[in-house]
């Protein structure tokens, strides 16, 4: 799984960026609210991302923030909810303001998005509920700037990823870095740590 990606920005639409990642250029499908984020072409970016390998093809998704990617998560796996319709719900809310959507029950909110019928919007709310306090709960941290500069909280961000891609929940992998973290720590002594401390 490929959980986050830093890059230069070459070109970018609402839909799309195109990142220069050490001399290859990765096409990444973004929600609006991720693309009028983006800064101007040339500059070092940071995204939360989800890979989808199909048939026909294989898509990289990204986020701005972790809270936005894990939600996408959740949505994908709601019956009848796919990659697109995904993307589509996060370009019109995101990540927090679905979160809202769904503790308040908001299904007026939810019908106005496209895509999205009354018994579409009523099966999400049933199916977020449990969910969407674990993903705030995890992703608070997870609100990375865009800007890719070298800091300990970027090294922090990274080691969280690789504890989610060893299969540890995001709220576990943010919880097991806070509690080792330190100054100049690398990525690879965080993750070290942190799995000996968890064990």
């Amino acid at each position: 799984m490929i959980g986050q990606i830093k890059g230069q920005v070459i070109e970018k639409t609402t839909h799309q960026v195109l990142l220069d990642v050490g001399g290859l250029g990765y096409e990444v499908e973004v929600p609006i609210s991720t693309a009028f984020a983006l800064p101007d072409p040339g500059t070092h970016v940071t995204l939360h991302t989800h890979f989808v390998v199909r048939e026909d093809a294989q898509l990289l998704y990204g986020f701005s923030s972790r809270t936005d990617r894990d939600m996408f998560r959740t949505l994908i796996r709601v019956n009848g909810v796919g990659p697109k319709l995904g993307i589509a719900i996060l370009s019109g809310l995101d990540g927090p303001a679905l979160a809202r959507c769904v503790r308040d029950d908001d299904v007026s909110t939810l019908v106005k998005l496209p895509g999205i019928g009354k018994k579409t919007a009523e099966r999400l709310l049933i199916e977020l509920r449990d969910k969407v306090k674990t993903i705030e709960e995890g992703g608070n941290a997870g609100q990375a700037g865009l800007v890719s500069i070298p800091s300990s909280n970027d090294v922090a961000a990274e080691a969280e990823s690789a504890l989610v891609a060893l299969g540890y929940k995001p709220q576990e992998a943010s919880k097991a870095i806070k509690k080792v973290a330190g100054p100049d720590e690398s990525v690879e002594s965080l993750v070290k740590a942190a799995l000996k401390n968890m064990l």
